[in-house]
């Protein structure tokens, strides 16, 4: 099946590489104990959103074996609002950790790993949240507010 390139899209499957890594970050920090392993995906994910380099996604290119244009496109401003959401909470799951402060550690990572996971499933709670955002921002504006 052949997909249109659309402007400002990301493949399908170096999102769900970012996904997966994400996911295996998480699990390994846990199992590990070795907590530091968030900032790989959270560093990645900073490079990401301040300089359009993804390192983890950049690898994953190199694999793609068809054309860009023969993948499903994912919107690439959701896919930052997504990136913010994941850096955040591994920044602050990380500095619960840090600070011995292992609950918010561990929920944090637990969200972030559940939240790509679900993705990767099928169901982006980011794409959900960004779109309740914008219904808001649009209703806002419809009655006048804006």
């Amino acid at each position: 099946m052949l997909h249109v390139v659309v402007p400002n899209s990301i493949p399908r499957p170096l999102v769900r590489t970012n996904q997966w890594f994400i996911v295996l970050s998480v699990l390994a920090a846990w199992l590990t104990q070795l907590h530091w392993i968030l900032l790989i995906p959270f560093v990645a994910g900073v490079l990401g959103l301040a300089m359009n380099f993804n390192p983890v996604m950049r690898l994953a290119k190199q694999f793609l074996r068809k054309p860009i244009s023969e993948y499903i496109p994912e919107d690439r401003d959701q896919q930052q609002f997504n990136q913010w959401i994941a850096v955040i909470c591994l920044g602050i799951s990380f500095i619960g950790y840090a600070a011995h402060w292992l609950v918010i550690g561990y929920v944090f990572s637990a969200m972030v790993l559940l939240a790509a996971f679900i993705a990767i499933c099928g169901f982006c709670i980011g794409c959900f949240i960004r779109f309740q955002i914008l219904r808001f921002r649009q209703r806002r504006q419809a009655r006048g507010r804006g």
